[in-house]
């Protein structure tokens, strides 16, 4: 029989709240973290509003050796990193080194390390580049600042699949403790919320441009325009479930399925779903909640709810999409959702859809407005990547 994984910390940072108690909190409060863009002057842009982090200051975590050689991205990640590994009870310390793994997804780097690097090139010469541009701006950046803080030195990696990245991640991170590692930090954090990393959001044409927060990220409505852009994520710590009992853990919950697929048209997307169920030995009816990739682009839109009308009937499954109150966070996205996922199972409420006015040609019991409270036991999480990336998984409480 295949080892069971579960989950026995979370580590949030989003823009509707720090760690997650405050994260959990202002989701069933229906607090957006949505708003007017302010690290940098977003008149000339067509879209200026944003999923902003406030109130988190690194320095306040974070060691000062580390200030200089580090994205935003990163010191989210290495907090988002410590929060899990204090809500898990470990202390990596005292594990093996060569037992311990740190697999994160994203879907840019370091793009804003990056670009005050290229303006210093540009304006003084190669002599005031810093010699930290060589890895600062990595895909792979935050794996390797959280396993050299922590001293993790077994399987690790990094996944770029755009918005699908943080499922995929976990679910790397899954094989790698059913091969016998004993623990792996998994997730993503995203940060792109600069001038160049903006510039490359808008090349997508899926950005909304409305002005009024409450109008601007609106799935499965028929005033959906584009989504929102935002920053943060989750990371989750994963360890085998015997060991994780053994010493008494917290249990989140269990990676029970999971599958992808490459196929931005509707039968890719529901293959991802068909076979993460058929991977967790469930059937449709096991199903008590979803989250939606949630896209808010009338199209994608369409695929995802025919999906879930083709696998789980008209109406057959409450939908949710919490990401309307912190905007897309790309690689981030998927993994938030995630936590998202078994804080509600723990707390028997479905997070709201905020702003949404669901279109009823969907077909979908979207949740709307309120938490509805529920006995959840089993959750379905949907991510899509551009150009084509479908993951799904399922968690059990």
């Amino acid at each position: 029989m295949t080892a069971s994984v579960v989950v026995t910390g979370l580590g949030v940072t989003a823009p509707n709240g720090l760690g997650i108690r405050d994260f959990w909190n202002a989701t069933l409060a229906g607090k957006s973290g949505i708003g007017p863009l302010t690290r940098f002057d977003a008149s000339g842009y067509p879209a200026r509003l944003a999923g902003e982090i406030t109130g988190f200051s690194a320095e306040e975590h974070l060691p000062s050796r580390l200030m200089p050689q580090t994205d935003r991205v990163t010191r989210l990640s290495l907090v988002a990193a410590d929060w899990a590994l204090e809500d898990a009870k470990v202390r990596p310390a005292e594990l093996a080194e060569f037992g311990m793994g740190v697999i994160t997804a994203s879907s840019a780097g370091g793009f804003e390390f990056s670009q005050g690097e290229l303006k210093s090139l540009w304006s003084q010469g190669g002599q005031y580049v810093s010699a930290y541009q060589s890895f600062a701006w990595f895909y792979a950046v935050n794996t390797g600042q959280i396993s050299i803080r922590n001293g993790m030195k077994g399987p690790s990696g990094v996944v770029v699949t755009d918005q699908a990245g943080g499922l995929d991640a976990v679910a790397h991170a899954r094989r790698q403790i059913r091969k016998g590692t004993s623990l792996v930090v998994a997730g993503a954090v995203d940060a792109l919320l600069c001038p160049w990393g903006w510039v490359g959001l808008h090349t997508s044409g899926r950005l909304s441009t409305a002005e009024e927060p409450t109008h601007a990220y609106l799935p499965f409505d028929d005033r959906a325009g584009g989504h929102v852009p935002g920053e943060g994520g989750a990371l989750l710590i994963m360890e085998p479930a015997d060991s994780a009992h053994a010493r008494g853990a917290k249990v989140y919950g269990e990676i029970a399925g999971y599958a992808a697929t490459f196929d931005g048209r509707e039968p890719g997307l529901r293959k991802a779903v068909e076979l993460a169920l058929a991977d967790a030995r469930l059937t449709p009816g096991d199903v008590d909640v979803v989250f939606a990739d949630a896209a808010a682009e009338p199209e994608l839109d369409r695929v995802e709810a025919e999906t879930l009308v083709e696998v789980f009937g008209l109406r057959g499954v409450p939908v949710t999409a919490p990401k309307t109150m912190t905007g897309r966070l790309y690689a981030g996205a998927a993994a938030l959702d995630l936590a998202t996922a078994f804080l509600a199972m723990e707390d028997g409420q479905i997070p709201p859809t905020v702003h949404v006015e669901p279109a009823d040609r969907y077909g979908l019991d979207l949740v709307v407005s309120q938490p509805r409270p529920a006995r959840l036991r089993t959750a379905l999480v949907i991510a899509r990547g551009h150009g084509g990336f479908n993951s799904a998984m399922v968690v059990r409480s």
